[in-house]
């Protein structure tokens, strides 16, 4: 399919490795030009120079890689400053680790509040007007199926996530938005084969003092899949929320978890 994105700009966080990865390649194999952003500049040069060598990427896609951390005023800066208009937005930064909320302190919580929900926010303020003026707009946040189904060592995540997902159930449904093909739409990985979820398993074997494995086949045995994700196939559905076909959506918070979490609100 023809997602009519070709030669549309994209910014992509956290696209060094993992699901933000995922999406910036199946938008260039799309012929999205993509901006990607990490703050780790080795591993970011990398995942720009296997979208570059990708042979699904047609001739002439650009790939920028920008390292910076979007979680800052001065790490946006440096990414506008490059490029100030982008048709398509794929927010994603790291997930405040797991723990027990007993222990976390006012400063876990602001940091926490501040990637994954005020980030986001300050990415979609900078955008969506000058999409809606343009004719075109995506935005895509990555959060989590914790939103919906919550994780109780996930608590920083399940939060500021949650935040986010009231603040984009409001803003996505102006009329100035959608009726300018601005979409603004939510994607809730559930347990994909990530670092992410490497970290996760951890917290819940130190926790409960069981192994890994146990942990890991625990995990398995609550998906009816009977598997973990992968970075390609969640690409490709964020690919599809950015697409011309993908138009009248938005402000939907879409779950991808194998089956996982039965039901929704």
């Amino acid at each position: 399919m023809n997602l009519g994105i070709t030669g549309k700009w994209a910014l992509v966080c956290g696209a060094s490795k993992g699901l933000g990865f995922g999406c910036a390649q199946a938008l260039a194999r799309e012929g999205a030009h993509v901006v990607i952003v990490a703050r780790t500049a080795e591993a970011l040069q990398a995942a720009a120079e296997r979208l570059r060598a990708d042979p699904e990427v047609p001739k002439g896609t650009q790939v920028e890689p920008i390292a910076a951390d979007i979680t800052t005023p001065e790490g946006r800066a440096k990414v506008f400053a490059f490029r100030k208009d982008f048709d398509i937005v794929v927010t994603n930064a790291g997930g405040p680790p797991p723990g027990d909320f007993r222990d976390w302190d006012r400063d876990a919580w602001i940091k926490a509040v501040d990637a994954n929900m005020l980030t986001p926010i300050e990415l979609i303020k900078a955008t969506v007007d000058g999409m809606a003026a343009r004719g075109f707009g995506r935005i895509v946040n990555i959060t989590s199926s914790s939103v919906k189904a919550p994780i109780d060592i996930l608590g920083l995540s399940n939060g500021a996530r949650s935040g986010l997902t009231g603040f984009v159930a409001g803003v996505a449904r102006t009329s100035k938005l959608a009726s300018a093909n601005v979409t603004i739409n939510n994607l809730l990985p559930g347990s994909f084969d990530t670092d992410r979820i490497k970290a996760t398993m951890e917290g819940s074997a130190k926790k409960t003092g069981k192994s890994i494995d146990e942990v890991r086949q625990a995990r398995l045995n609550t998906i009816p899949a009977k598997r973990l994700g992968t970075p390609d196939e969640f690409g490709t559905a964020c690919a599809f929320l950015c697409s011309q076909q993908a138009s009248y959506i938005t402000g939907q918070n879409v779950l991808i978890d194998g089956g996982a979490y039965p039901g929704s609100y």
